[in-house]
């Protein structure tokens, strides 16, 4: 079904992915759950294996390719078992893009390849304490002085943001609404800089995530992406790939959790039989690997228009919102099936139950996805 559009080279990332996993991830996954983040050198690692620089250009130590060669590196890594490494490992995709779109060459040159290298961590920062998704009201405060940005403020939600050296943040630098929004990449070193607080999560727990707080940081004028007051539309041109993004964790874990539960059911016994010899456990299966396929149909369908070079804003919210909602109602009845041990952490169903629930929440909501599918369809 999804043939058409990937090729060898598809496959040998998804070949050298896998086998990535099985020797720097699988053996210790369930340790780096437990303590809530996992080893820096993994970035350096996956570095060096040219996951991290996949799809950037080649000027900044990247590797140049399609865009369904980041989708299969995507999905394989979500295959792992752990949202949280893949949200961790690979925020560098929300905080880049915006210096790739708008930031000047010399800040390409400064900021892109130390992250590539695994040198250095990516965040992205923009949701506020009192701000989620209306980005446009964001309330952190830059103000210039000389040649500097004065800024103050907090963010919270923040995935690196414990360790992350570049946070590329959404600050405010002129009056009200959009227009106000500019972007400035303050690194962690900056007096005033401060981690507020790590917060705890019912999921995606080897990533940390963070509440960060800005007092009187004064950000050098040339950190500054773009001009002041470009930074609403470098936010949500960067959304667009989010958003994607997180439908391909959602039926990617879908499908793991399908994976799992269909060889669980052909070997747990009940009453004689096994799982699948009843009709009832038989249907849920069928529906489970329907709404994965469909799914996944739809997501790789609008990857390729995306390839092709569109903006498809109203199917990618339509992926989003379909491919979330089809990971929440497999990994239910994934643990379903599975019984009394599908709540127990020693299974991977339980941490997929609790890692895809924030899928709805972040990179915007489902209700916020379905108003701007409402404002395109003219509703």
């Amino acid at each position: 079904m999804y043939e058409s559009y990937l090729d060898e080279t598809h496959t040998a990332i998804r070949e050298s992915v896998r086998t990535f996993v099985k020797r720097e991830v699988e053996p210790y996954l369930d340790e780096w759950e437990d303590a809530e983040l996992f080893p820096r050198e993994i970035y350096t690692k996956a570095a060096e294996a040219g996951f991290l620089a996949l799809g950037y250009p080649e000027q900044y130590g990247g590797v140049e390719c399609d865009y369904f060669h980041r989708l299969v590196q995507a999905e394989e890594f979500c295959k792992a078992g752990s949202l949280g490494l893949v949200a961790g490992l690979f925020s560098l995709n929300i905080a880049l893009p915006p210096i790739l779109a708008v930031g000047s060459e010399e800040q390409k040159q400064r900021f892109i390849p130390p992250v590539l290298a695994g040198e250095k961590i990516a965040a992205l920062g923009i949701t506020e304490p009192n701000t989620g998704s209306d980005v446009a009201n964001i309330q952190t405060t830059a103000v210039r002085v000389g040649n500097h940005y004065v800024v103050n403020g907090a963010k919270t939600f923040i995935t690196s943001g414990c360790r992350a050296d570049y946070v590329t943040t959404a600050v405010r630098t002129g009056g009200p609404g959009h227009e106000g929004v500019s972007l400035l990449v303050i690194e962690s070193s900056t007096p005033g800089f401060t981690v507020a607080n790590k917060i705890r999560k019912m999921g995606w727990n080897a990533s940390d995530t963070a509440e960060l707080s800005f007092v009187d940081c004064r950000v050098p004028v040339e950190n500054l992406l773009g001009g002041e007051g470009q930074g609403f539309q470098a936010i949500m041109h960067n959304f667009m790939d989010e958003r994607l993004s997180m439908a391909v964790m959602g039926y990617a874990c879908a499908e793991l959790a399908y994976e799992l539960t269909l060889d669980y059911a052909r070997q747990r016994e009940a009453f004689g039989r096994p799982l699948t010899g009843f009709q009832v456990s038989r249907h849920k299966l069928v529906d489970m690997a329907t709404q994965v396929q469909v799914a996944k149909s739809f997501c790789y369908a609008v990857a390729a228009r995306i390839q092709a070079g569109d903006m498809p804003i109203t199917e990618v919210s339509m992926a989003k919102n379909f491919a979330c909602d089809v990971a929440d109602k497999v990994c239910y009845e994934a643990v379903q099936l599975h019984g009394g041990y599908g709540y127990a952490r020693e299974y991977t169903v339980e941490r997929l139950y609790r890692d895809t629930r924030i899928l709805s929440l972040g990179g915007g909501t489902t209700e916020i996805m379905k108003e701007i599918i409402a404002k395109y369809l003219g509703i």
